[in-house]
């Protein structure tokens, strides 16, 4: 029924450089949001796809380069929220003469898949992405311009997604959904006169281009030889930015809806002191690494000292990566694994763990395990996203409600009991959770305008109501 939040990357250059380069180089910073496989495509040919991180690949970068040389490129990082870790699943896709790169969900996947043929979809035979391209290939063919394919297409399809298209005509197209869910960005390199598009910011940096702006909800963006155009598939006024991408998926150094990440998650750390001011604390020490900013933050509003407790073993195999964009339970608990105490700062303190976000508790419950064995005096661990108590319809990767640490099942707890049975399963001294209103305030955007379906339950912004599902039935395992 859903499928991924991943990075997507498109380029075009108006004086006929070869991209290829930049578009490696562009997927490379994007490698935070996903780590299971990466792709290209240029006009003409079938896509690259190859399995795991970019950089595996890079005594290959130069041979890649030369071959599939143009001035046009679409590409694609995967994380995937249901359908196996294979290269088959891997993107970018290509239906007829449309070759497409997807970051999002789609919800009513198996109603379009009806409108493709009737074939019968599951996660071990198709993906989202391609049952919504065929449907959009489909209504090209009857009415001629993916522009209005795509006004079509907005309400027939349900759920979040930013799409970079490629034709074999040599255009580079981008398209954000009307809430949008997920982020996307515009820039120029002016050295080679490329127009790029992005899932964040930290891609043009890059690659030397200047963020222009966000791409606009309901926006789609040509780039070909006549330069780049522009029009709306949708005017929809009503947005859903997701919360999550500020304290967790977005790159530190990313700029989005007008916000530095960085200066966002520490703007929410201190309002984190204003709700827990723990003022007994010894020490504050982030989970590396998304969590340090907000961690800095908290420290500076209440003046309680901040260091570095926990450190991530950056030569390890699993090590450097992150472990809740990982597929496997077993990937996760092995780079927990590789997370590492030093004693000398913990021992005999009452220590503040600041994290991004507690979603199924295998971080929590290890990095509060070491923290034991290194002698903390006590615990308290403060998460700056509310608790997350439902399944992600919208391109996270917590598609199953049974997975999440909140889950009690058959029972209808309020927030304050739950909150205790986590505090109780990952073994800290006390656990406080940001909330709704109090993380929007920090970074800056109307509550209104932010995606928290994941904390409250009320799925009207994708317009569903779900039926949830195990994690097996999500992802075919």
């Amino acid at each position: 029924m859903v499928k991924e939040n991943c990075g997507v990357v498109g380029i075009f250059s108006l004086d006929d450089s070869n991209v290829i380069p930049m578009a490696i180089d562009a997927l490379r910073a994007l490698q935070h949001r996903g780590q299971e496989a990466w792709g290209i495509a240029v006009p003409n040919k079938p896509p690259l796809k190859k399995l795991g991180l970019v950089s595996a690949s890079a005594t290959e970068f130069k041979k890649i380069a030369d071959e599939y040389n143009s001035s046009a490129v679409i590409g694609h990082v995967r994380y995937s929220t249901i359908g196996k870790s294979n290269l088959e699943n891997a993107q970018p896709l290509k239906v007829k003469d449309l070759c497409v790169a997807h970051n999002g969900t789609i919800s009513n996947v198996q109603e379009l898949s009806n409108m493709v043929g009737g074939c019968s979809f599951t996660p071990q035979n198709a993906s989202d992405t391609l049952v919504a391209t065929q449907r959009l290939v489909s209504l090209i063919s009857e009415h001629g311009q993916l522009g209005k394919a795509l006004s079509i297409l907005k309400n027939e399809m349900i759920g979040s997604y930013c799409f970079t298209f490629l034709t074999d005509d040599n255009s580079v197209y981008a398209a954000r959904d009307p809430k949008g869910f997920r982020p996307m960005v515009l820039g120029y390199k002016k050295e080679n006169n490329s127009y790029v598009v992005a899932s964040e910011s930290s891609a043009l940096a890059a690659v030397g281009a200047k963020l222009e702006r966000d791409v606009k909800p309901g926006e789609l963006i040509k780039l070909s030889k006549n330069g780049f155009e522009t029009e709306m598939f949708s005017s929809d006024c009503k947005k859903a930015h997701c919360s999550f991408e500020f304290t967790y998926f977005a790159h530190p150094a990313s700029k989005m809806e007008g916000s530095n990440i960085y200066l966002a998650r520490k703007q929410i750390g201190k309002f984190m002191a204003k709700k827990f001011p723990i003022t007994d604390a010894d020490l504050v020490i982030p989970v590396p690494d998304s969590a340090r900013p907000a961690a800095l933050g908290y420290s500076q509003e209440l003046g309680v000292p901040f260091d570095e407790g926990l450190l991530k073993d950056r030569y390890s195999r699993k090590g450097p990566l992150r472990s809740f964009i990982e597929p496997h339970q077993s990937d996760r608990i092995e780079i927990n694994r590789w997370i590492i105490p030093i004693t000398e700062i913990i021992e005999g303190k009452h220590v503040v763990v600041v994290d991004d976000s507690l979603v199924r508790g295998t971080s929590s419950r290890a990095i509060i395990k070491a923290l034991r064995r290194a002698g903390a005096k006590k615990i308290s661990m403060l998460v700056t996203y509310p608790p997350i108590r439902y399944p992600c319809y919208a391109g996270i990767d917590f598609p199953s409600q049974e997975e999440l640490a909140t889950f009690v099942n058959g029972e209808n707890q309020d927030e304050e009991t739950i909150i205790e049975k986590v505090r109780s399963d990952i073994g800290a001294d006390f656990l406080g959770y940001n909330d709704a209103e109090n993380l929007a305030n920090a970074i800056g955007i109307p509550k209104d305008s932010l995606c928290f379906t994941c904390s409250t339950g009320n799925y009207d912004s994708l317009g569903i109501k779900p039926e949830f599902k195990t994690r097996e039935e999500m992802k075919g395992e």
